[in-house]
């Protein structure tokens, strides 16, 4: 296991089974984030994206929060400068970044640490675990994503009753409306991320890839056009599979199919 020092306030470890996690260790500000912090946010999520040996990412919040938003004692800073600039952008790194990306969400998770579990795939939070958006209560304009996202998510009066009330939306209620994947008790919410991380690395690590650009690529379009790049690039990497690669395909479904599936996670 790879890991930086414990004081950093963005953690990186690397594991030998092709899982990297992501952890914002800033605990005694429930995690809110500087603007280092969101630069090396941002450097740990494209590092992570060119490095061959990982597999899937899961990112997680130091002790009873994910995050709780920007550091706002430091809000010039955030705000303005050079906020623009993609490559210091966490939330720009993490949707470009090609890896499956879990949310381990173990606590608040408030207006930009909300937008952050946005730019994830997939969330597994913990039993009284809340999103809150605080972007009309205080004057803040939403620009990692969250006045768009929410709504495709939620549906748009949910959204709007979330984001214009600033009414907290509940791991649970997040669940059944299908933005949260998993809730789980407080003490398994890493496991449970990590069970969900296994379950990926066990298919075709290029198929994942594809399939999560696909997914993603197309849920900003309308449905015929995502429709219509599901088969262009179909067509793509059908036709770019030689006689050996068909081969081995039938070859691996012969060996799964020989084995019983499992349904758990």
């Amino acid at each position: 296991m790879e890991g930086s020092s414990s004081d950093k306030l963005i953690v990186v470890t690397r594991e030998p089974d092709g899982i990297a996690t992501v952890t914002i260790n800033r605990p005694k500000s429930l995690n809110s984030l500087t603007r280092p912090m969101m630069v090396d946010l941002a450097k740990a999520f494209k590092a992570l994206a060119k490095d061959n040996s990982v597999r899937v990412i899961i990112l997680s919040g130091a002790g009873r929060a994910f995050c709780s938003g920007v550091d706002l004692t430091a809000a010039q800073d955030v705000f303005k400068g050079d906020v623009k600039d993609p490559e210091t952008d966490p939330v720009v790194q993490m949707e470009q970044c090609p890896k499956p990306i879990i949310g381990a969400i173990n606590g608040l998770a408030i207006t930009a640490g909300f937008e952050i579990a946005l730019a994830c795939d997939m969330l597994v939070a913990a039993k009284g675990a809340t999103f809150v958006d605080t972007h009309a209560r205080f004057g803040i304009f939403p620009s990692w994503g969250l006045s768009q996202k929410l709504a495709r998510f939620i549906g748009p009066n949910k959204a709007r009753e979330v984001s214009l009330a600033a009414m907290p939306l509940s791991a649970e209620e997040a669940e059944k409306l299908g933005f949260v994947n998993y809730v789980v008790d407080q003490n398994e919410v890493l496991n449970k991320a990590r069970q969900l991380a296994g379950a990926i690395m066990k298919n075709s690590q290029d198929l994942v890839l594809r399939y999560k650009s696909l997914i993603n690529d197309g849920y900003k379009l309308d449905l015929r056009q995502g429709l219509a790049i599901e088969k262009e690039r179909g067509h793509e990497y059908y036709d770019g599979m030689t006689p050996e690669q068909f081969k081995k395909m039938q070859e691996f479904i012969a060996r799964r199919s020989s084995k019983k599936p499992s349904s758990k996670l």
